[in-house]
């Protein structure tokens, strides 16, 4: 079979790929969609991200949904034809933080096209992946594929909600409207904020704000004063979820989050220098995000009882032997949101 392996930065190429069968308790999935996220983005262009580096060929992508084409014996959750999204994670299930229920902090964790392991973990942008059994999640026959393929990002939104705290009622406010920034959109509405208040740096990502459902999407480039109204008092939000990565973002919002406010860090931009001050004097609650556990199963779920439309994020499809291309316009954030591969 073929898929899409990055070698070196900018070197990304249809390979011929090995082709496994399902051993016992796995199954074959014959994938037809796959998201481009902004970490295989980070590969393309820099070979990886932080201390992280490709140091061999490694098949790219976590963001898949496919059909099962085989299973291995003693399967019996999935057939032959079920449609399923794929959970790229695959924790040991026996370490201490797996023990305690921490399954997305596993010590031994395989991430479907990860190179924080060597030998990496291979990617799930190929024509068919075999994995365990559990990783397929069959999908309800109202969900297409390609909704189906962003059951990993939304699964990583829902889990920084989780990690927020009830919003109901609550005043939101997200940094960044990459696809995390815009499904984190989604979350907050589905967790009933009474408003939400969007900033991005481009118009581009801010008119998708507006019709996933923001209540105001402001671009903070054009406009640095746009938040001044939400500076009364101490500040008003209640929640911040930062999903740039921008260390500019996260301090500019520091000023609009009431005392006691929670600031969850989704965005992931290395280093970064605070006013601690400034948090502790407000007695601000910072919180990290990492991944998901349940929250995969979820997201299917949710998008399959049409409780969460990720529909208005999928902004091009391209065939994955049009890898290169695909890549060049997933990065250029005035053109796209989530650009997927069909396979």
């Amino acid at each position: 079979m073929r898929a899409v392996v990055i070698h070196a930065p900018k070197d990304l190429r249809i390979d011929n790929y090995p082709d496994t069968a399902p051993g016992p308790g796995e199954v074959r999935v014959k994938i037809a969609n796959g998201g481009i996220c902004g970490s295989d983005l980070h590969y393309y262009h820099h070979g990886g991200f932080g201390v992280v580096r490709i140091q061999q060929p490694m098949a790219l992508g976590h963001e898949i949904a496919g059909v099962v084409a085989a299973v291995g014996d003693g399967v019996g959750s999935v057939k032959s034809g079920t449609r399923v999204a794929v959970n790229p994670s695959k924790p040991c299930s026996a370490c201490r933080h797996c023990q305690e229920g921490l399954r997305n902090q596993c010590l031994d964790m395989r991430f479907l096209g990860s190179a924080m392991r060597f030998p990496h973990v291979q990617g799930g942008f190929r024509e068919f992946i075999t994995v365990d059994a559990t990783q397929a999640v069959p999908i309800s026959d109202k969900l297409s594929l390609a909704e189906a393929a962003v059951a990993e990002p939304l699964a990583v939104c829902l889990h920084a909600g989780k990690q927020a705290g009830a919003l109901l009622g609550k005043r939101v406010l997200i940094t960044g409207c990459g696809p995390i920034g815009a499904l984190m959109i989604l979350v907050a509405r589905f967790g009933g904020a009474s408003e939400i208040v969007v900033t991005d740096v481009a118009d581009a990502p801010l008119a998708v704000a507006r019709k996933l459902g923001a209540t105001h999407a402001i671009n903070v480039a054009t406009n640095a004063a746009a938040l001044d109204p939400w500076r009364v008092g101490k500040g008003v939000f209640d929640t911040l979820f930062e999903a740039s990565g921008n260390q500019a973002a996260l301090r500019a919002a520091l000023d609009v989050l009431r005392p006691g406010a929670t600031l969850v860090q989704l965005g992931l931009g290395g280093e970064m220098t605070l006013p601690i001050n400034s948090i502790v004097a407000k007695e601000l609650q910072l919180r990290g995000t990492f991944r998901f556990d349940p929250e995969f199963e979820l997201a299917v779920r949710l998008m399959g009882e049409g409780l969460i439309d990720v529909k208005p994020l999928i902004t091009a499809t391209m065939p994955f032997e049009n890898a290169v291309a695909a890549f060049e316009l997933a990065s250029d954030r005035a053109q796209s949101m989530k650009v997927q591969l069909t396979f």
